[in-house]
């Protein structure tokens, strides 16, 4: 499903690649236009949040100079892992899975019962564990293999739902390039 390339592209454009639970709810007729404005809502708060933890994750270059920040961001780390822990035990996800995702639409293997070309649906897709919500995106299939590899396209998300995908696409290529570069350490 992946071909193992430095660039992950979806669509002609940059994709978020990882294995994360996901799974696809498909809706008859018609999507209320409030229930539309509603997921928006929740996926600006989500992507914002998940924005948030990232820009200060241990991951990431720390100031050595500053090591009480460094033991702080250690132990906010080590409590959103315990909050993650706490949510998935208490609200069961579907299984993790290989995607890979941006605003215009996503690619996941799915088990049977597969979802059919056309039929309309949210795509769910849990980002982090310690957020208690996934990033819930309107679309329709597109193609579906009989291996279980199915190809969605998202009806438009907006712009401030497109730029916080496009933006969280875009830290996760740069760690992962960066985590390229790095020497492997035996």
């Amino acid at each position: 499903m992946f071909e193992g390339v430095d660039t992950v592209v979806l669509y002609e454009e940059l994709a978020y690649q990882d294995v994360l639970p996901v799974s696809w709810r498909p809706v008859a007729g018609t999507i209320e236009p409030a229930l539309a404005g509603n997921y928006a809502e929740r996926n600006v708060r989500l992507l914002q949040a998940c924005a948030a933890i990232e820009e200060h994750s241990t991951s990431e270059k720390q100031d050595e100079t500053h090591p009480d920040i460094v033991r702080l961001d250690f132990k906010v780390n080590l409590l959103l892992d315990l909050v993650g822990q706490i949510l998935v035990s208490n609200r069961p996800r579907p299984a993790a899975i290989p995607v890979r995702f941006n605003a215009l639409g996503a690619v996941w293997r799915a088990a049977a019962p597969l979802p059919e070309a056309g039929n309309q649906g949210v795509c769910e897709i849990y980002l982090r564990d310690f957020l208690a919500e996934p990033l819930r995106l309107i679309g329709r299939i597109t193609n579906v293999t009989p291996d279980g590899n199915v190809k969605a396209r998202f009806a438009p998300v907006g712009e401030t739902v497109a730029d916080l995908i496009e933006k969280l696409t875009f830290r996760r290529h740069r760690r992962q390039v960066a985590e390229s570069r790095q020497p492997r350490r035996a």
